[in-house]
């Protein structure tokens, strides 16, 4: 009994989406930063000329206003063309970080839209639990962690940034220009260095968060069984329905007897009642049975004055090869006519 408490499976695949339902997903901070600062630093390389055009741009206006007299108009003019110069220079690098922040948690676990994630709960703000929280074990190994992630990213930086302090004598002979270019070659070189570490981090942390989410998520053989008898349902109430069923296709097909024109039978094991309409291309078979639903479609059969006739390998047949409320197959036209024939003789039809 104790084995099948312990969570030892893996998780259903109902169990993930009903997680996913509620907000819980695996999801790496790390790697969504590390995406979200490469994009950043990349947008920022490729759209520096932009910004710088239109930065010098917004200071050549407000040196195009020295000695112009200020009024409330002229000084709301000045407003509008700031935010529009802001909006020029920051806006595209804004939108790229943006969309490479969905993007980064697209990866991590696909579209998702839930409610449940941001709905109410005052147990998050209980403040002794929150407390307790925040003294935890777990948010000390939290801290320990974004330390030493910290120090790492930052000393591999000053390695870097000390070795390259050394070319200083040869870069003084330089021109100025040389010297901004060099400056800026080796700030790159530094900022990628430094993002390749924190590359690193976030791949281990997005192994880690994973594999702790789906050890959260993982259930035990009883859960596994009970999951199972609640999508599938209970056995006695599928039992109780599939009875229920066979009651009403019983009465339903005793209600179509009086109708048919014969019943073959076996005689005692097999009965099938046939009904011909001229304006259809075949007989349709309206009942059909063994044993004790046999020896009830014969009864419906005498007190409604149907044909009953005797046929074995017809009944078998018939019983078998065709489906109910279906005409007959062409294969059994002449054994099923000849019958037929038969009792229409008899009605002197």
């Amino acid at each position: 009994m104790a084995d099948d408490q312990e969570k030892t499976e893996e998780p259903t695949q109902k169990k993930i989406d009903d997680a996913r339902e509620e907000g819980n997903v695996p999801k790496s901070q790390d790697a969504s930063g590390v995406v979200t600062l490469f994009v950043a630093i990349l947008s920022f390389l490729l759209l520096f000329p932009f910004m710088s055009e239109q930065t010098v741009l917004l200071f050549q206006y407000y040196f195009s206003l020295i000695g112009t007299p200020l009024d409330k108009l002229f000084m709301i003019d000045i407003a509008i063309v700031t935010i529009k110069g802001f909006l020029l220079i920051i806006m595209p690098l804004a939108i790229a970080v943006a969309i490479a922040g969905v993007v980064a948690a697209l990866g991590q676990f696909g579209f998702l839209f839930t409610v449940k994630a941001i709905m109410p709960d005052f147990k998050k703000i209980d403040p002794i639990k929150g407390t307790k929280n925040l003294f935890s074990m777990k948010k000390m190994i939290e801290g320990v962690k974004i330390t030493f992630k910290a120090f790492t990213t930052l000393g591999v930086g000053f390695i870097f940034f000390f070795l390259f302090i050394e070319e200083l004598p040869t870069v003084a002979l330089f021109s100025l220009g040389d010297q901004l270019d060099w400056l800026v070659d080796k700030m790159i070189v530094i900022a990628f260095v430094m993002l390749f570490i924190i590359f690193i981090f976030a791949l281990i942390d997005l192994i880690i968060v994973r594999k702790q989410y789906f050890d959260g998520l993982k259930m035990s053989k009883q859960e596994i069984k009970d999951e199972m008898k609640n999508m599938e349902g209970d056995p006695l109430i599928k039992a109780k329905i599939r009875q229920k069923q066979m009651e009403m296709s019983s009465k339903r097909m005793m209600s179509e007897v009086p109708n048919a024109d014969v019943v073959i039978t076996n005689p005692t094991h097999y009965a099938v009642a046939l009904k011909y309409d001229e304006t259809k291309r075949a007989p349709i078979i309206v009942a059909k049975g063994m044993d004790n639903i046999a020896q009830q479609i014969k009864k419906v059969a005498r007190e409604n004055n149907v044909h009953i006739v005797q046929n074995p390998p017809l009944a078998r047949s018939l019983y078998n090869d065709v489906d109910l409320d279906r005409p007959i197959p062409e294969a059994l036209y002449a054994a099923v006519a000849e019958v037929l024939a038969y009792v229409y003789k008899m009605n002197n039809k």
